[in-house]
């Protein structure tokens, strides 16, 4: 519900998604501070294609979808499409629910290759285990958390394919492992923990953060209000943001007292900052915009988890149930010596033809598919405006395969999933391999396939990176704030300097628990200092 009776607050968070729902709900515990929370798209309360999990693929392409075009690829698939969710709890809310521990090699990364100070595992794992839920919590897994908002269930080995594919991994080498143990699974395959609750509401940061706080006298929730720039004063402090209820509504003022967290995601957020002076002057000065802050990195910097897709047709009924369909993840490396996988796959126990159809390719309303994926893709894209108009798209270029490793990782991923469907523990369950088909075999040939008709995961990362106060490629410092201005931080999946190994959302919920305590840390200082200054004078 939108009301505008209240414009003033001592916090703004821009976003009601994965990570803002969670800033929002952690500074409302602080009965002394006010708190606005701004989102776009609807309230999620009331909505059954939303929070039922087993629903997410109906999202896409949908009215809850920005969806968002990507620009003309020289090496990937054009017809690609970003989903990015318009409606509360943003892609946690829209996207399956896959629930993983990043790996402690990510984000250890983040602190020691660039310079985030203080975002490590250690930080990290405790602030997993403050937001979670789990299942598998108790005193075999003291890491695990037992009372947080985030509901993580272990999915249940019911789907017959699924278990005959597990076996077919052990078969070709790739052992069960059990996931979020806290240590990095570089080969091994399992179903899925999941943020789902036991009803089959997907756990998502709104479910989780929002709906429980509603009644706080001191939290305000603002839906179908879209950010149009960021307000600053003379001294470059951002004093709050100017919102549309519609695409041609009239404009308002909404105002911060103390700081704004901007949590619109990988591509609102370098959008948003980029409308509102804070980019790379000589983009700006081609649309018009003012600069505030040259800012070379915001919009830089764009990662991906690009997919491949192999589908083959099921000798037996496939299941007619499910918790989201895609239950069972698979990591294995393509060579020796890493202490990451760099590659994975989701097993899918539905057709996937979203970008084979079209180029001709058979499919099937009764089949299986793997989708094999780059986990730490080379290649680097860019977000930039289309115009200085709001309302317009953002040109999205994720630059797909233009490093060469992410071609060589995502061949070696169809020809490994052939190997494991080719184990006799598939051999009642595998039929006509329908995509690629079994004469795609040389390189060239898969690479061909794989540029024509490959997808994403959804997992767009990195482009307001955070990293050392002197990095210039860095926007943010590792507080979250913006460099060259005050009270603004950016909270979401786009502060990510190296996108993770797995599904990043609880990541990025993480990173919106620790945004809120940079915030709460500041507050604190600043109370002290003005408590020391008094008592001085």
């Amino acid at each position: 519900m939108t009301d505008l009776q209240k414009t003033e607050f001592d916090y703004i968070v821009i976003g009601g998604g994965s990570a803002g729902a969670a800033v929002a709900s952690r500074l409302s515990e602080d009965p002394t501070v006010e708190v606005a929370l701004i989102e776009a798209g609807p309230d999620d309360r009331g909505l059954d294609e939303i929070l039922q999990l087993d629903r997410w693929m109906e999202l896409l392409e949908s009215g809850y979808d920005w969806d968002y075009p990507i620009e003309p690829q020289e090496n990937g698939n054009s017809f690609m499409r970003h989903a990015r969710a318009k409606v509360m709890g943003g892609c946690s809310s829209h996207n399956s629910c896959i629930a993983f521990w990043a790996p402690r090699e990510d984000i250890d990364e983040w602190e020691s290759r660039f310079g985030a100070e203080g975002w490590n595992s250690d930080m990290a794992f405790r602030l997993f285990k403050q937001l979670e839920k789990n299942e598998d919590a108790g005193p075999d897994a003291p890491h695990h958390g037992d009372s947080g908002p985030v509901h993580l269930m272990n999915i249940p080995p019911s789907d017959p394919c699924g278990v005959a594919l597990l076996d077919a991994c052990e078969q070709a080498g790739i052992p069960r492992v059990k996931f979020n143990t806290g240590e990095t699974v570089i080969n091994g395959a399992n179903f899925f923990q999941i943020n789902r609750r036991a009803d089959g509401t997907r756990s998502s940061s709104s479910v989780s953060y929002i709906h429980p706080v509603m009644d706080r006298p001191n939290f305000t929730l603002l839906t179908d209000l879209r950010a149009r720039e960021l307000k600053f004063d003379q001294d470059n402090r951002c004093t709050g943001v100017d919102v549309v209820d519609g695409q041609f509504a009239r404009t308002h003022t909404l105002t911060a007292r103390t700081e704004v967290i901007l949590s619109a995601g990988a591509i609102d957020s370098p959008k948003l900052l980029m409308l509102s002076g804070i980019g790379p002057a000589a983009h700006l000065a081609e649309h018009g915009i003012d600069v505030r802050v040259d800012s070379p990195g915001v919009g830089e910097n764009l990662q991906d988890h690009p997919e491949g897709v192999i589908q083959w047709e099921a000798k037996q009924p496939m299941p007619e149930s499910s918790t989201q369909w895609w239950e069972i993840g698979i990591f294995t490396p393509t060579e020796g010596g890493l202490d990451r996988p760099d590659l994975m796959f989701h097993y899918g126990s539905v057709p996937f033809d979203m970008h084979t159809l079209r180029q001709g390719y058979p499919t099937t309303e009764n089949g299986f598919c793997l989708t094999p994926n780059v986990t730490h893709a080379r290649s680097r894209g860019t977000v930039r405006l289309r115009s200085r108009d709001f309302r317009d798209k953002p040109m999205v270029d994720p630059r797909y395969f233009t490093d060469p490793h992410d071609m060589r990782v995502m061949v070696y991923g169809i020809r490994k999933a052939r190997e494991i469907v080719a184990s006799p523990a598939m051999a009642d369950w595998a039929g006509r391999e329908l995509y690629p088909g079994s004469e795609v075999q040389t390189d060239e040939e898969i690479t061909d396939y794989i540029r024509k008709t490959h997808n994403t995961v959804y997992h767009p990362a990195g482009t307001v990176r955070m990293g050392a106060p002197d990095d210039a490629l860095s926007p943010l410092d590792p507080q979250l704030r913006v460099k060259g201005v005050t009270g603004l931080r950016v909270a979401d999946a786009s502060v990510m300097p190296e996108l993770t190994t797995v599904n990043p959302n609880i990541t990025t919920m993480m990173i919106g628990e620790r945004c809120a305590e940079l915030v709460r840390e500041a507050r604190s200082e600043s109370i002290s200092a003005a408590g020391a200054g008094t008592a001085a004078r």
